[in-house]
């Protein structure tokens, strides 16, 4: 931490702003009465240009400590704009020191940017005249001290993670690449499009899908209520019945004897309710707690959509149908899988970016992924290079370099069998890989990375897959073996993306669904689009995570996601 060795004395710049309105508006954050930390350290002149001027910052206390026999306290301070603190000055006359120098303190403070003494590696401190508000914390309680924290400790506070110098760096670069992705799109043409998180379709086949049901729900409410307001007894329908039984003759004997028209209507009346009640008993009699059955097996049509339902594994099935209609649209948004892993690449809840083209073939896709990727590598280099260079200090490296050989290189292509064959001769060199090599097999993350980090070095798409290792909606090449599906590889990570020519002839397309032995009901509104008006197209998905992953050089998936939610653990 930047201080100094006595009390602060005031150093004025030979170039000061006029403390006026416009000045200060120019500074300000246009939703809030304080000046972004961002809008001072990340001027060229590091903040120095500012001196003299007065303003109110705020932000969390990263350090703090009293100095010169508790007669004043140095602060750094952030308030999660950008990685650099800044450092502000209280005198014990301003405030209580003791309150406002514990880590994780928030505070708002105003006063006037000076210059620091020569040397210091700060260009600009504030020296604090007042304190608007202070948030305190006890010290003693507070989880995130000052000591190195791991990421796998952050986990069990996710609350408070993103005070950390790491996630908040995370945070802005994961902000940085969502920006991009819809500048990237927006700027070719695309739409964006808003697909259900709610589905009724398996879009990979795989069947590890969280399902979405009321049917629980109801079961324990309908139970509580049953114990509390028992069915009604065979007897006591009974005995409605005859009450009606009695209502309809007392309406028929009032009918024959003339009645007035205002004493049958009353009796009709009395009919009428005494139908509605049983009714209502009737109805009570059949409710038994459980989950509701028809033929042995759960009777999904009781259930909130009248048929099963679950989390989405992809947009891509929903968002072609808007391809077959206005060209070019991707979809950014949440997606879940129910698998029971827990790896370092695994997350049951992430982030999928799935364009799809109308009018095109594999070849395009293949182009339009790799200017995507490329693309969202130079924007980081060009508007997040503080976070990246944080990222490089303290995770990896060589991350900014990764950055800059993919924004700037072209990507190498190889097929399927010609990347099988390099890997096959790499066994026969001596290379031993845990999983075992031979055409057919869906390579694993090591031959992913072998791929792009030894043989290449440079990221690699891998096209035209074998059939069997690829879902039912990819395109059949004319060998019968092979579909025109691709894998963009990239280094540290392996697999980034996966794409496809999509199946756009209908026999060739439902043949493919029984094949697999999926079932045809739920994929006729899929199907319906290659009977009307179909269109060859292709699309591809991106681990916003995993693109995370790759960008940063860290290691686990379950750091670049805000909330990660994996088996055993949904915080919040």
């Amino acid at each position: 931490m930047a201080e100094h060795s006595a009390p602060p004395t005031d150093q004025l710049a030979a170039v000061t702003l006029n403390n006026d309105a416009s000045a200060y508006e120019s500074l300000k954050a246009e939703f809030s009465d304080r000046v972004p930390i961002r809008t001072i350290v990340s001027r060229p002149d590091g903040g120095a240009g500012l001196a003299g001027q007065k303003v109110r910052v705020g932000g969390w206390v990263k350090t703090g400590r009293k100095a010169d026999k508790d007669a004043f306290a140095f602060l750094e301070l952030n308030d999660g704009s950008c990685p650099q603190n800044l450092q502000v000055i209280i005198e014990a006359s301003v405030a209580d020191l003791g309150q406002i120098v514990p880590t994780g303190t928030c505070v708002v403070v105003d006063g006037v940017f000076k210059l620091p003494p020569p040397g210091k590696h700060q260009k600009v401190e504030l020296r604090a005249d007042g304190v608007v508000h202070v948030g305190p914390v006890d010290p003693a309680r507070y989880p995130l001290p000052k000591t190195k924290l791991t990421l796998e400790f952050l986990r069990d506070v996710v609350h408070l993670r993103p005070r950390t110098n790491t996630i908040s760096a995370v945070a802005r670069i994961r902000n940085a690449l969502a920006y991009a992705t819809h500048t990237f799109f927006n700027n070719h043409g695309f739409l964006y499009i808003h697909t259900p998180i709610v589905t009724t379709s398996d879009c990979e086949g795989a069947g590890e899908m969280f399902q979405v049901t009321t049917l629980l729900s109801e079961a324990e409410r309908l139970e509580k209520e049953l114990i509390k307001n028992p069915p009604p007894s065979e007897a006591e329908v009974d005995e409605a019945r005859n009450i009606v039984k009695e209502k309809g003759e007392a309406v028929a004997s009032l009918k024959a004897a003339k009645a007035s028209k205002e004493e049958i209507g009353a009796s009709v009346l009395e009919l009428k309710k005494a139908k509605e009640n049983v009714a209502r008993l009737e109805e009570r009699a059949k409710l038994k707690p459980g989950i509701p059955e028809k033929d042995g097996k759960v009777d999904y049509t009781k259930d909130f959509f009248a048929r099963q339902a679950f989390l989405t594994v992809s947009g891509q099935l929903q968002v072609e149908t808007y391809a077959c209609a206005l060209s070019s649209v991707y979809t950014f948004g949440p997606t879940f899988r129910a698998e029971n892993s827990h790896t370092s690449r695994h997350l049951a809840e992430f982030w999928m970016v799935e364009p799809e083209i109308a009018f095109a073939d594999l070849q395009d896709d293949m182009n339009c992924a790799e200017a995507y990727v490329r693309f969202m590598c130079q924007w980081l280099l060009d508007n997040c290079l503080d976070d990246m260079k944080f990222m490089a200090e303290k995770y990896d490296r060589t991350c900014i370099d990764r950055l800059k050989m993919v924004s700037s290189t072209p990507f190498v292509r190889v097929s399927y069998t010609e990347a099988v064959e390099l890997l096959e001769e790499a066994v026969k060199k001596g290379k031993e890989f845990e999983n075992k090599v031979e055409w057919g097999i869906d390579l694993a993350s090591e031959h992913e990375r072998y791929l792009t980090e030894v043989v290449f070095r440079k990221p690699v798409i891998v096209y035209n897959y074998p059939k069997g290792i690829k879902a039912f909606y990819m395109r059949l090449n004319d060998d019968l073996k092979t579909v025109a599906a691709m894998d963009v590889l990239v280094p540290k990570v392996g697999e980034l993306i996966g794409g496809s020519q999509r199946e756009e002839r209908y026999e060739v397309i439902r043949d493919r669904i029984k094949e697999m032995g999926l079932p045809l009901e739920p994929y006729e509104w899929y199907l319906d689009l290659r009977r009307y008006g179909t269109v060859k197209h292709c699309g591809f998905g991106l681990g916003f995570e995993r693109m995370l992953l790759f960008a940063t050089g860290i290691d686990n998936i379950r750091d670049v996601i805000p909330f990660p939610r994996y088996p055993g653990r949904a915080d919040l």
